[in-house]
């Protein structure tokens, strides 16, 4: 058996290597994954036609829906399983670990068959109403009996640190999911002149294709990787004896707090479907055309964007799971102080960038995706939302290091207070601000969530404000001259090329390469990027002939 350096640095330095490694493939998987999700809306947008909005704002309701029913199905379990995994191997009783994904199997396979059975049977009950929900819950009730599954793989493999299997498997789950909508989508609408709450449903029984596929590719790595697997059970110090009950509670106790962290946004855009419509009607006549309009404007259409930014720091929390419940398992107080510290650092160097550039190209990013529909108050509501993704990137972050920590059980508390001030500041900031209302409440509540955290893991364990704000200066000072610069882009742009679909596309390409060259250049060029990546950028910064 391989003897574990003792000295901390060595330790702290493989620790960084490590989630960088793991953040770049995830990081990878979600990006690539995310950006499918979202550009697959401009053809489906066209062959939709005038039922474009109210086709999205039914497929965002069952979306927000089918999201609930689905985290309750996977109760938390792949994250849970990552982090026990991780625990057991740390202690080198990899044999635990095959029998802890043993048994997170027959939780996965009962609740995905339980809660897809509710979803399914239970429909109506969930509609709020809207008769054409119905067809769209049955069909998204088929995914997640397969998710699950999968899900629950990827943890396994993430508590092995092997991020690629996830990266890879995700991709392709979206890749045919994107390929099925499409098709359903041009037959049903372009080539059957069918109904468009058909093709909706249609469009959401790609999820069922794409979890079969991405499972497929899951158990390929497996079928491939058995013997290391095998290895490692083997070569085990086989003296820990958990008996099945015990791993049974093991994930049911980790499990359940992913459930309401995991779901946490999920929640808030629940609150918004079922809460914003009524309030709306309280502040003026309204039809209910129109509010689906609004509601498809700031709870689909800028939500789909914004978690393209959101899935980096989503990818940061689950890489820094595994490698935080190793630190934790180990007693090492000063490895997780610096993990922490690294995390945040690595969050705001992707996050406030991303957020800031958006926000910059947020017209011509609205046309290019959503067409000239509603335009001003989409490409406003999408500024502002992207601003608002920093809050709600830096919730998936700080709820995962809790987590990693095994703080569960506070951190749902927090979220708890700020899903109690999200409820309170809800109603007036609807009624008074409209279509806004929600996304500021929202970052209100998050904000509070946040807060809450963040002084949690200060007071147990200390984070180095100090580095954070020196270096935080950096990033924010090259944002917003990337910020700037793309501004400008975007103004001369438009001016020069006008604002069709196509020369909005063109401008917003420009921005990105300006903006985004400009800021990994400053990064490289004031070693900004080795304090917070580690050294391997390096080799970035020589083929970019950087000094």
């Amino acid at each position: 058996m391989a003897t574990k350096s003792d000295n901390p640095g060595n330790q702290s330095v493989n620790a960084q290597e490590q989630m960088v490694a793991g953040s770049a493939w995830m990081t990878a998987g979600s990006i690539f994954s995310r950006i499918l999700g979202a550009v697959y809306i401009i053809p489906w947008s066209i062959w939709f036609g005038t039922f474009f909005l109210q086709g999205n704002a039914l497929y965002g309701k069952g979306y927000n829906i089918y999201s609930f029913f689905l985290i309750a199905a996977i109760a938390g379990v792949p994250s849970a399983i990552a982090k026990q995994v991780a625990h057991y191997n740390a202690l080198n009783e990899y044999g635990v670990s095959v029998r802890l994904y043993q048994r997170g199997l027959v939780i996965a396979l009962g609740t995905g068959v339980g809660i897809a059975a509710l979803m399914f049977f239970g429909a109506p009950l969930f509609t709020g109403g809207d008769q054409n929900l119905i067809p769209v819950l049955h069909s998204l009730a088929w995914a997640i009996l397969i998710i699950p599954t999968m899900s629950l793989t990827r943890g396994y493999f993430q508590g092995f640190q092997q991020m690629a299997p996830s990266a890879i498997s995700q991709f392709v789950e979206q890749l045919a999911r994107v390929i099925y909508m499409l098709v359903t989508a041009f037959l049903i609408m372009r080539v059957l002149k069918g109904n468009w709450v058909t093709a909706v449903a249609q469009s959401t029984l790609a999820a069922a294709v794409g979890a079969l596929c991405g499972l497929l590719i899951l158990g390929v790595y497996y079928w491939r990787r058995r013997g290391y697997f095998r290895s490692l059970v083997r070569n085990s110090n086989n003296q820990l004896v958990v008996p099945a009950n015990q791993l049974y509670r093991e994930i049911v106790t980790q499990a359940v707090p992913f459930i309401v962290l995991g779901a946490g946004i999920t929640i808030f855009q629940l609150i918004d479907q079922y809460t914003f419509a009524p309030i709306m009607h309280w502040a003026g006549h309204y039809t209910e055309a129109y509010l689906n309009d609004l509601f498809a404007l700031f709870g689909v259409n800028a939500n789909k964007i914004i978690m393209i930014t959101i899935s980096l720091s989503s990818a940061l929390a689950i890489t820094v799971v595994p490698l935080l419940s190793e630190a934790y398992t180990r007693g090492h107080k000063r490895e997780i102080s610096s993990q922490l510290t690294n995390a945040f650092l690595m969050f705001e160097f992707v996050m406030i960038p991303s957020a800031l550039g958006m926000s910059a190209v947020a017209r011509p990013l609205n046309i290019v995706f959503y067409g000239h529909a509603q335009e001003a108050l989409g490409a406003s509501i999408l500024a502002f939302s992207s601003y608002l993704s920093i809050i709600l990137g830096l919730y998936t972050v700080v709820s995962a290091l809790m987590q990693g920590i095994s703080q569960n059980k506070r951190a749902v508390k927090y979220f708890a207070v700020g899903t109690v001030v999200k409820f309170v500041v809800q109603w007036p900031l609807v009624y008074f601000l409209g279509a806004f209302g929600p996304l500021v409440a929202t970052g209100i509540g998050f904000l509070v969530t946040c807060y809450l955290i963040i002084h949690s893991l200060n007071y147990q364990f200390g984070i180095n404000y100090a580095t954070i704000a020196k270096r935080t200066n950096g990033i924010l000072l090259s944002s917003i001259i990337t910020f700037g610069l793309a501004r400008a882009v975007v103004w001369g742009g438009t001016w020069l090329l006008g604002d069709s679909r196509i020369m909005s596309f063109v401008v917003v390409a420009v921005a990105a390469v300006v903006g985004g060259y400009f800021y990994v250049y400053t990064m490289l060029h004031n070693r900004l990027a080795d304090d917070i990546m580690g050294p391997r950028v390096a080799g970035l910064r020589r083929r970019l002939h950087i000094r």
